[in-house]
């Protein structure tokens, strides 16, 4: 590995390592997910994955279920960006867990070029979406 792939691999752990430090906002119970959206070397966006502004912060049903109207991680930075004057064009989404189908098809409008995750989802759709119009897909398990 030359020099800037090993300068770039230093800086997608330590983006994953704040985007997992990030994840301990969300109040979910199930599992806590958090993002970071980085261009041009700054990060532009956060989010972890919780109910829309304006709702009570319960992610799970009384069944333990997630409730159908939580937001992802992705998405939340993502739409974050859309309230600001930055956009996602170019950008690398720094994520703890895969992204689903959906929250892939939002990462593949929004522009965004490289998704560097730490686990994987148990559905695979959502990176095999992103390989199959060329965005960068990098797995880098995080050591606990």
């Amino acid at each position: 590995m030359g020099y800037k792939e090993q300068k770039q691999r230093q800086f997608d752990m330590r983006y994953l390592q704040m985007a997992r430090v990030w994840a301990e906002n969300s109040y979910c119970v199930r599992r806590k997910v958090g993002a970071l959206l980085v261009k041009d070397n700054m990060i532009i966006s956060d989010g972890y994955n919780g109910t829309p502004a304006g709702f009570e912060n319960v992610c799970e049903d009384d069944m333990g279920q997630t409730k159908p109207y939580v937001l992802h991680a992705e998405a939340n930075a993502i739409t974050k960006v859309a309230k600001s004057a930055n956009n996602c064009d170019g950008s690398t989404l720094y994520i703890t867990a895969s992204p689903c189908i959906e929250c892939a098809k939002l990462i593949i409008q929004a522009g965004i070029k490289r998704v560097v995750y730490s686990e994987s989802y148990r559905l695979e759709e959502g990176l095999n979406l992103l390989r199959k119009v060329g965005i960068e897909c990098v797995h880098l398990p995080l050591d606990e």
